[in-house]
């Protein structure tokens, strides 16, 4: 699988691959520089390379190379995650950090949009769960279809914005990798930032109120509308868990969470 482009553009191998369900990637070298071989399985994949690249290195990792479901991205090599520094003392400034990359991709850019994915397309994955189960389900669905009716501040989604895909890229800041390429209102990629990083500490409500003024301030996003998007969006992780035939407790915690701080 990795064998042509490892020829046609002179890499060498540099660690063990990674298979996803979406993607096969390799830690390579390129003339001494890291950088990553991903190589798409899914469209999804495919259309968020094409985003890596409409982005250009500005606030995303560089895009190298691509061609067809390939694509060749610096790679970061920092051992300081998010996750870490959410995990022992820093939490708040890791969601400021994320805060702050999103905004940056959020940017309006000079050059045509590339094929992007309307961010209605996506809840439409809620709406079966809400007919099923109902409950929260269908608050969530509520939520959304009332907030994706009057959308404010449209813009490029990055569409997966958490604690693993944002990196330290040292010289060249925090930058963002894998997006899903999505075009809908910004308040939408802050939500997933309540998911995580981990599900334990993600459900504690003393954190999730914290958090909630710290994303709230750093975006000057109403108090009000990030609440929603958080319910809306942790409402269709769970739809999309029940989907994958796994446990949508965490995600239904948010969602508790943020529908206890909307007074639902």
């Amino acid at each position: 699988m990795f064998e042509p482009y490892l020829k046609r553009w002179q890499l060498i191998s540099d660690g063990p691959a990674i298979v996803t369900h979406s993607s096969s990637l390799l830690p390579v070298r390129m003339a001494g520089m890291p950088a990553m071989l991903k190589i798409s399985t899914v469209s999804e994949e495919k259309n968020g390379g094409l985003l890596m690249e409409w982005w250009n290195g500005d606030g995303a990792a560089r895009v190298l190379a691509r061609e067809d479901n390939a694509i060749l991205l610096e790679r970061a090599i920092s051992n300081t995650t998010l996750t870490e520094m959410a995990m022992h003392g820093q939490d708040d400034e890791a969601s400021r950090i994320m805060c702050k990359v999103a905004a940056h991709l959020h940017a309006p850019r000079p050059q045509p949009l590339p094929e992007l994915v309307p961010l209605a397309h996506w809840f439409q994955a809620l709406e079966p769960a809400a007919a099923r189960h109902g409950g929260i389900y269908a608050h969530s669905a509520a939520v959304a279809r009332e907030i994706l009716s009057r959308p404010q501040n449209t813009v490029v989604l990055h569409g997966d914005i958490h604690h693993g895909n944002i990196l330290d890229f040292g010289a060249r800041g925090w930058l963002a990798i894998d997006p899903k390429g999505l075009l809908g209102e910004r308040g939408f990629d802050y939500a997933n930032i309540f998911c995580n990083p981990d599900p334990s500490t993600a459900v504690q409500p003393v954190r999730f109120r914290r958090q909630l003024e710290v994303v709230s301030t750093a975006t000057s996003l109403e108090r009000k509308r990030l609440l929603q998007w958080i319910l809306a969006y942790a409402g269709l992780s769970a739809a999309w868990s029940l989907e994958d035939g796994m446990q949508p407790d965490c995600a239904l915690g948010v969602a508790e969470l943020a529908m206890h701080e909307l007074g639902k």
